[in-house]
């Protein structure tokens, strides 16, 4: 009698049927990647980095000069630069151009700054002043400013009053728009909330708009200096009597190299106290408003 065949699987064929994991690589467990440890150098290997990469190109630049690699004449050596640097600050005006292109540059920052500001956060109290006005920020905005220089230098006069003019008007529109995205990022539901509360609309101005657009405010800062600054060099370039504009503009035409250069430098080095001091500031600003 013929024995009937099951049609189901015995336990020994589903048993081979199922993949082992041991024999199969694709199945293994992967090894668990540890994240790469950043190693921030200290401060000094830093420093010492940055003095070796100095000193290579400071004597890089007197070797080629000296060699004739370069042109001596056009491009001067750090030598030349230090003599003449030197004789400027014993016998010449550095510190009177110093202070000049400092005054210029810090009253530009400071009205442009602060009135751009306000002029921004004023939008705030009405709608269609604020689409009336905004064409007209947005076409002085790109207008080329520094075209106006000459203009602005005749009706303002050779003295410190069109350097910060110029200044100002660099400064001026960046922050008006700055201010002015503060406050349409306002939440409006912070809005309507302090209106429920019975605040009055100087309330919610002063507790809830300026307090939203501080921010962006102090984010403005340090580009604002560095256009300030390029106001004030721009307004000596055109006609001044005093200034490190005026200094490079007259070495230029004299072929004075080497003073042009130092001019350069100190203007650099005036940059960077002006850009640390306003990070400072940032800084503060920052602290007190998170505080």
């Amino acid at each position: 009698m013929a024995t009937k065949t099951s049609s189901f699987p015995t336990a020994r064929a589903l048993w081979d049927a199922v993949p082992r994991l041991s024999s199969s690589p694709e199945t293994r467990p992967r090894p668990v990647r540890r994240l790469p440890v950043r190693r921030d150098w200290p401060t000094w290997v830093v420093a010492l980095v940055q003095i070796a990469i100095l000193i290579v190109f400071v004597g890089g630049w007197e070797v080629s000069a000296r060699l004739k690699l370069i042109d001596p004449f056009f491009w001067s050596q750090p030598s030349a630069i230090w003599s003449t640097g030197v004789i400027f600050f014993q016998e010449g005006e550095a510190f009177a151009d110093i202070a000049f292109t400092f005054r210029s540059t810090l009253l530009g920052f400071f009205i442009g700054t602060t009135t751009g500001a306000l002029l921004g956060m004023s939008f705030w109290w009405s709608s269609n002043y604020a689409r009336i006005m905004q064409p007209y920020i947005i076409c002085l905005e790109s207008l080329p400013k520094l075209a106006l220089a000459p203009l602005i230098i005749l009706v303002f006069g050779m003295g410190l009053s069109s350097k910060v003019a110029i200044a100002t008007a660099l400064t001026l529109v960046v922050s008006t728009l700055t201010a002015y995205a503060g406050v349409k990022a306002v939440d409006h539901d912070q809005e309507r909330l302090f209106y429920s509360l019975g605040a009055s609309r100087w309330q919610v101005f002063t507790k809830l708009v300026a307090p939203s657009c501080i921010p962006w405010i102090i984010s403005i800062l340090r580009v604002n200096i560095g256009l300030a600054l390029t106001g004030a060099i721009v307004g000596e370039f055109v006609s001044s009597q005093h200034g490190l504009g005026r200094t490079i503009i007259y070495a230029g035409q004299t072929y004075e190299i080497p003073l042009v250069w130092v001019a350069v430098f100190v203007l650099s080095a005036l940059s960077m106290v002006m850009y640390v001091a306003v990070a400072y500031l940032e800084k503060v600003l920052r602290k007190g408003i998170v505080h």
